[in-house]
């Protein structure tokens, strides 16, 4: 060593053990989104939400399906169908606010009183708000709202998530009504217009861009949540509202919805990424599986192809005015001649093909064996044919599509082989 080298004293070495321990405990949610703020922006900034018009025929809608139905008020609380109708973003909890929409006239928003500018604030049609005191019955506005219309011996439509309390204290409300299961809802909802296809096209590309932006990243020793902490960084910089990334590692892959055993990346071991985000609350939902840091084994690159080929099958047989069950059908079928099965047993395709998404990641109807319902413009689906082999592993790649009067049409790009899992 010449006489001119540099030789750190004691305090340099501690005060260099230092940055480097501090550097060691920054947490990977962190440092990934500091890594994305760096490389990612926005996609989201030009989007237009669902407006108050579209709202507006939401509501005349419902109303005419409730004339033909022969329902005469729906009963809808807090969640995804309320945000729906009329813009209201609120919680469920002990306190009932709910949305009453008459088959026709003005519908009618029951809440706590001190909740009502917080109500008001979201509101996005226009609708009557009466309130309700603490030591009062929130039911009694809704009782003296249909009696006024006349309709308090009339059918009220439930909407199926409503919690059983709210509909036990309707009806001693009003003990003369019939209450009934909403059978319009949900008929509307699963039938998408193109402002909600668009926002969902918005949600899937947010997604596809996180996922090329984490891939490269996966690293030797990550965890599951090292890598969902980057595709949330990822997602939260594009603009999307992270729903979900779960990520299985090996043979955690072959259980869809996870094992609870410490995983970490390994060489020549499957990585399957399931992940959605929400963008103006419409969502996306996407798969990808690849092997980390080695060739495919000849095993994994035939179930990976198989699922492929289901994934193809599937988009192929999602033709308007079938039953979507037959989709489903379609796959299964012929899993069942790659020697995968039968039906629902492994080795082979443990749940359904594929289950319809809008403002929630799982909505009716499914593309599952036995759904009769016909696929019809509007509607969007998950496309999501996996393999899973115990012990193993699992693969599964999943495509979000719409139904156009020209068939189904993608939100996002199956890809095109096991080395370019993500495209």
């Amino acid at each position: 060593m010449s006489r001119n080298a540099y030789h750190p004293d004691r305090r340099t070495l501690l005060r260099t053990a230092a940055v480097g321990l501090a550097t060691s405990l920054i947490s990977p949610r962190l440092f990934a989104q500091d890594k994305a703020g760096e490389a990612l922006k926005s996609l989201t900034g030009g989007v237009a939400p669902i407006g108050k018009a579209e709202r507006a025929d939401r509501l005349a809608r419902a109303q005419k399906m409730m004339q033909a139905a022969g329902i005469d008020a729906l009963l809808v609380e807090p969640g995804a169908s309320l945000i729906y109708y009329s813009g209201i973003r609120w919680r469920r909890s002990e306190r009932l606010t709910a949305l009453v929409i008459p088959a026709s006239g003005t519908p009618l928003v029951v809440c706590p009183f001190f909740e009502k500018p917080s109500i008001d604030e979201s509101l996005s049609v226009r609708a009557e708000v009466r309130v309700w005191q603490e030591h009062e019955s929130p039911y009694a506005p809704i009782a003296d709202y249909l009696t006024v219309k006349g309709l308090a011996k009339g059918r009220i439509g439930i909407e199926e998530t409503v919690r059983y309390f709210a509909v036990d204290g309707v009806k001693a409300a009003l003990p003369a009504a019939t209450l009934v299961k909403d059978p319009v809802t949900r008929a509307i909802r699963m039938r998408k217009t193109e402002a909600e296809v668009a926002l969902m096209q918005t949600a899937a590309d947010v997604t596809m861009a996180a996922y090329r932006w984490t891939w490269p990243q996966v690293k030797a020793g990550m965890t599951p949540a090292d890598i969902g902490a980057l595709m949330s960084a990822a997602t939260k910089q594009l603009g999307g509202q992270v729903e979900f990334n779960l990520v299985l590692l090996g043979e955690a892959a072959a259980y869809p919805h996870g094992s609870g055993k410490p995983q970490t990346v390994r060489s020549g071991e499957v990585v399957l990424m399931d992940c959605g985000c929400t963008v103006e609350d419409y969502q996306s939902d996407i798969s990808r599986t690849f092997v980390y840091g080695a060739a495919p084994s000849a095993q994994q690159r035939k179930v990976w192809n198989d699922v492929s080929e289901g994934q193809t099958m599937a988009f192929a047989a999602a033709k308007l005015g079938v039953p979507a069950g037959s989709v489903d059908d379609a796959v299964r079928g012929w899993y069942e001649t790659q020697g995968y099965g039968p039906d629902y047993a492994l080795p082979g395709l443990s749940h359904r093909t594929g289950h319809g998404i809008g403002m929630e990641g799982h909505e009716p109807v499914n593309l599952v064996h036995g759904e009769t319902t016909k696929l019809d413009i509007g509607m969007c689906f998950s496309n999501e044919p996996g393999l899973y082999l115990p012990g193993v592993m699992g693969v599964r790649m999943e495509d979000c599509f719409h139904m156009t009067a020209q068939g189904p049409a993608w939100f996002s790009r199956p890809p095109v082989s096991i080395e370019q899992p993500i495209g």
